[in-house]
């Protein structure tokens, strides 16, 4: 039956090993284009997923929002000019230059050229080429943090938290597709426990034909044998949709780089290697460290402390608005485009402009507000932040739980495999030697593939157990 799937099969194989591994596909890749192993599909997991892609444009995202929040402290160049003339009487006539430069400390530097001609010129203007640099300075509010300095504090800090973000993302995704892996592992083993007892009853309920053709053996054991096949036909039947069924929802997380589906075709099945493994003898890692690691490096975790760190720079910036708003502003004049000619002069004797702006609300009342509503928001992050820890910690030690009685139960369950197989294989020697009926040999025979295909399933509900323990602990990246 393999070969037959096989060889309605071999062109989706052909398609998956050229989609997933380029290369000339030959007649010694034929064989290992069947198998695909937990790593080479976590592999096209991160690489093809339409939810991973995603999830690495959160980090672009945030980096173009940090390349927009520095145009705060760009430079700045203006340039603005008028001329009115009228019944041959040039009014005026004025072009005016500007260069703004913005710094960290709330600073803003500014130095300008004017060309101001005219007989009805504003007598605030100075008539012909003059320069002129100057600075603006807050005294209070906005001395300390201002709305540009916050923005990209917070936009430096939104790049950390989209890869925490990411971590995240990644992290649920790989442990569901695991999730999904082992399933179809599962599935398709207890597919193969199925298929080999319908091959070994095939062959039994043959020979007892012959058997009763040939007068050592009763009708009943024909009928006897039959159903005892029938009913493993049944059971390889349902085994087999439901591996398929596995296999489709496996599909769910295979993808091309074109961000094409790609389907699971009957021909791939799951590496067996990992039956190799000494399950019960596995170390398995120290509950103190994934609970202090996850403590520290969970992405979840790493997510609010940027969250916090967010809220504390809009509650510093909602400060602000509790002082008086003060401001500087002075400028260097002088005739003509050099600024500095007569810079011998002492500063605020002569060629000079000075000002100050003064603004106090009354009450304050948006300010308290507002600041009282960023306190409140850093309390509630700061206790979010403390039950998702909880969370993650009871999650991390309930899995860790399971795992550790996985290990028993697969210890246990192997040894009574063990005794139900010797057993069996006790009885058929008896059955062969006509010391034993056919109804017992199939109710032994029926153990051991109950026994068998629950060995299976805790094997694998234990690799399952396993990728949940890195999950949750926030290793699934």
């Amino acid at each position: 039956m393999r070969g037959l799937i096989f060889k309605h099969c071999i062109c989706g194989a052909i398609i998956f090993w050229k989609v997933f591994f380029p290369g000339i596909v030959t007649a010694q890749t034929v064989d290992s284009l069947k198998m695909l192993s937990q790593q080479e599909f976590l592999s096209v997991v991160r690489t093809f997923h339409p939810v991973a892609l995603q999830a690495k444009l959160l980090t672009e995202m945030a980096d173009a929002g940090l390349i927009a929040a520095r145009a705060g402290f760009d430079p700045f160049f203006s340039m603005n000019g008028e001329r009115k003339t009228f019944d041959g009487v040039n009014y005026y006539n004025w072009v005016r230059p500007e260069l703004k430069i913005p710094t960290w400390f709330g600073i803003e530097v500014k130095a300008g050229l004017e060309n101001n001609i005219g007989d009805y010129l504003n007598p605030e203007y100075t008539k012909g080429k003059s320069s002129y640099l100057g600075i603006s300075l807050p005294v209070a509010k906005n001395l300390l943090m201002d709305k540009r300095r916050a923005v990209l504090k917070q936009a430096r800090i939104f790049t950390d938290l989209s890869n925490a973000e990411r971590a995240q993302i990644f992290n649920d995704l790989l442990t569901e597709a695991n999730y999904s892996y082992w399933n179809w592992v599962k599935d398709y083993h207890v597919f193969k426990i199925r298929q080999e007892a319908v091959a070994v009853t095939q062959a039994r309920y043959r020979l007892i034909k012959i058997g009763y053709q040939q007068g050592d053996r009763p009708a009943i054991d024909t009928t006897e044998a039959l159903a005892q096949l029938e009913s493993f036909q049944l059971a390889q039947n349902e085994s087999q949709v439901k591996f398929l069924q596995s296999g489709l929802e496996l599909s769910n997380y295979m993808w091309v780089n074109d961000s094409t589906p790609f389907y699971i075709t009957p021909d791939v099945i799951p590496d067996t290697n990992w039956t190799k493994v000494n399950f019960t003898d596995m170390e398995l890692p120290a509950l103190e460290q994934l609970t202090s690691s996850a403590a520290i490096y969970h992405p979840k975790l790493m997510q609010f402390d940027y969250k916090i760190r967010i809220l504390e720079i809009e509650r510093r910036l909602k400060f602000q608005d509790l002082l008086p708003a003060i401001n500087l502003k002075g400028n260097l004049l002088n005739s003509g485009y050099n600024v500095f000619e007569n810079a011998s002069i002492p500063l605020y004797e002569n060629n000079y402009k000075f000002g100050f702006d003064i603004g106090v609300p009354l009450r304050f009342s948006q300010g308290r507000g507002e600041y009282r509503m960023a306190k409140l928001k850093l309390l509630d992050a700061g206790l979010d932040r403390s039950q998702t820890r909880l969370q993650i910690e009871n999650k991390i030690k309930s899995v860790f739980t399971e795992v550790g009685n996985l290990q028993t139960q697969m210890a246990i369950a192997g040894r009574n495999y063990e005794n139900y197989y010797r057993l069996f294989r006790g009885e058929e020697t008896r059955f062969s030697v006509g010391e034993s009926s056919l109804f017992i040999l199939n109710s032994r025979e029926n153990k051991v593939l109950e026994t068998r295909q629950k060995l299976i399933e805790l094997q694998t509900k234990f690799m399952q157990s396993l990728v949940a323990l890195q999950g949750a602990a926030g290793l699934m990246q």
